[in-house]
């Protein structure tokens, strides 16, 4: 008898940190690698909430502190609502956790029965159809086209929804896409929602402030108030405040649901960093002028890959409202054959080759539920993903076309 759950049969590791992995160790062995797959900014966290951590520390805030939450940070946390999404919490609606993949992963533990359907719209975040097949629930995929901007459309979610519903879960900005939903958009989802009172929101907005062209980000809640007593809205400071490895995600829903959430928590993890709280309350608290510059640069990356990339044999590649990812179409390299003689058959097959001929680590869309896709990061230096695109260009060069049988 295995010493493994069976459980762990249905589940895969993160196809996202593999390729991180993967060209982590190319570039140990001495390869020329430019990694484009790691959902990280390349930005250090601002000194500012650096120094509130080390004051902390200073102060002797380095001991256990309430399991979901520090006081101070569940109440910047409602204010944060309050003043950017006009949205009125109390703290006992607050948790806290270890990231937001803790948080989502706590709410699918708190409220999924065996054989409960998760609405996942695809492309979609890797970890979301794992979490759910984790706390044995089931999840339904309904595709997101291209055609469509990568959004769920109002009359797909309806058909979706069965009697054995029970979440929802939508990303905006979206990883793997960018893509953001207008308020329009979201106000046909949520009437959707309204016509069917047994199934949930979760609403992913850890890219909330990633943004451009002028778009203005709304959360369903905003939209649809009536919602707010089955909605939960989870965000973090990791891509805005690029604080990543500080490791603090949070949410705002029914007390019932947090409640419940922070049971789960209190015998798996116990409560965050009690550093890193501290470090999030600066963040949410301080001056946010300095997004304006972030943004800008993410702006300046994302034109010039997406530019770039459409200059390339067999890629075209939209333009995405927000994050700072880009997820272009290889259908052009599908069936094409390398300068080896190796045949082009997926996404996974065109970004191995990236890899093996050029050095560039993407992500497949196959791993994101939608192919033929891959995914990019352009959180990291216009230098390098000028280069990054200029091979890409050259591995598409260097591909055959092969003739129709």
């Amino acid at each position: 008898m295995s010493i493994l759950a069976s459980r762990l049969s249905k589940i895969k590791p993160s196809p996202t940190i593999a390729v991180t992995t993967k060209a982590a160790e190319l570039k140990a062995a001495g390869r020329d690698v430019i990694g484009l797959g790691a959902g990280e900014p390349d930005f250090d966290t601002p000194d500012w909430i650096k120094d509130a951590a080390t004051a902390a520390m200073k102060a002797g805030q380095t001991k256990y502190t309430a399991v979901d939450g520090t006081p101070a940070l569940k109440k910047a946390i409602c204010e944060k609502f309050k003043r950017e999404n006009g949205i009125d919490y109390t703290p006992d609606q607050i948790t806290v956790g270890t990231g937001g993949k803790q948080v989502l992963y706590n709410a699918l533990m708190a409220s999924l029965n065996p054989g409960d359907e998760v609405i996942i719209p695809a492309p979609y975040w890797v970890s979301y159809p794992d979490m759910t097949i984790l706390a044995e629930g089931t999840p339904v995929f309904v595709e997101c086209g291209e055609q469509h901007g990568f959004k769920l459309q109002a009359a797909d979610l309806d058909k979706a929804i069965t009697p054995k519903t029970k979440w929802l879960i939508l990303n905006s900005p979206s990883n793997p896409t960018g893509a953001a939903y207008t308020k329009a958009e979201l106000k046909a989802l949520t009437d959707v929602l309204m016509k069917h009172p047994h199934v949930w929101l979760m609403t992913d907005d850890i890219y909330e402030h990633l943004v451009y062209d002028g778009f203005e980000f709304a959360t369903p809640v905003q939209v649809e108030p009536r919602l707010k007593d089955r909605t939960l809205t989870v965000n973090g400071v990791s891509k805005a405040y690029a604080m990543t490895g500080w490791r603090i995600g949070y949410a705002a829903g029914p007390k019932e649901l947090i409640k419940a959430m922070g049971g789960i928590q209190s015998h798996s993890t116990s409560n965050p960093s009690s550093i890193s709280q501290a470090a999030a309350v600066a963040a949410l608290n301080g001056d946010q002028t300095f997004l304006n510059e972030w943004r800008r640069v993410y702006k300046e990356r994302r034109d010039l890959v997406v530019g770039l990339l459409n200059q390339a044999e067999g890629i075209t590649c939209p333009t995405p409202e927000g994050a700072f990812y880009v997820y272009a179409s290889c259908a052009g390299c599908i069936g094409a054959e390398t300068p080896d003689g190796k045949v082009i058959q997926s996404d996974s097959d065109f970004v191995t080759y990236l890899l093996e001929t050029e050095g560039v680590a993407a992500v497949q869309g196959a791993a994101f539920g939608l192919s033929p896709y891959f995914r990019i990061s352009y959180a990291t230096s216009n230098k390098d993903l000028t280069e990054a695109c200029a091979r890409i260009q050259r591995a598409c060069a260097a591909l055959k076309k092969r003739a129709a049988a």
